[in-house]
């Protein structure tokens, strides 16, 4: 009995402290929702140290790119959910969040370093990949944001 409360109240903490957009596995995850915005697909994992400086990044980007159609969609590749739900507790994204359980994601955008980061244009292109995460280079990741943000003509044709 007591194993059962204590279990009860501990998904109730972990739902209570999860992110508001969570995409679980058994969710589909469908890019083309998002065509006419620019979308940032942030591939992750708790156990990566760059990962830590880039979320806190990440929600800044959000928050001041947000009204000029950007979304920030971390896609997490962790195989234990709850090293994932930690980690989202100590650096709580702004954004959304998908599990690739399967690795499907990360397959299709050939993932080979944590964090990899992909801006994809408003047509749905990849405008710019970025292969880990350094704070000296966040100017430079801005300015991919804002060249796609800007870059209008694509979705026009």
């Amino acid at each position: 009995m007591k194993w059962t409360l204590r279990l009860a109240l501990v998904a109730m903490v972990a739902a209570i402290l999860a992110p508001a957009s969570v995409l679980h596995a058994a969710e589909p995850f469908d890019l083309q929702q998002y065509k006419g915005k620019v979308v940032i697909l942030d591939f992750w994992a708790s156990w990566c140290v760059p990962c830590r400086r880039s979320f806190p990044w990440l929600n800044e980007m959000q928050a001041k790119y947000a009204s000029d159609g950007l979304v920030v969609i971390g896609v997490n590749l962790d195989n234990d959910a709850t090293e994932a739900r930690l980690f989202l507790q100590e650096f709580p994204p702004e954004f959304e969040i998908v599990y690739d359980t399967d690795k499907k994601l990360a397959r299709e955008y050939d993932v080979i370093a944590m964090p990899s980061s992909y801006v994809i244009a408003r047509d749905g292109s990849i405008h710019e990949r970025h292969l880990g995460y350094k704070v000296k280079l966040q100017a430079e990741y801005e300015a991919a944001i804002i060249s796609a943000l800007h870059d209008k003509e694509k979705l026009d044709e």
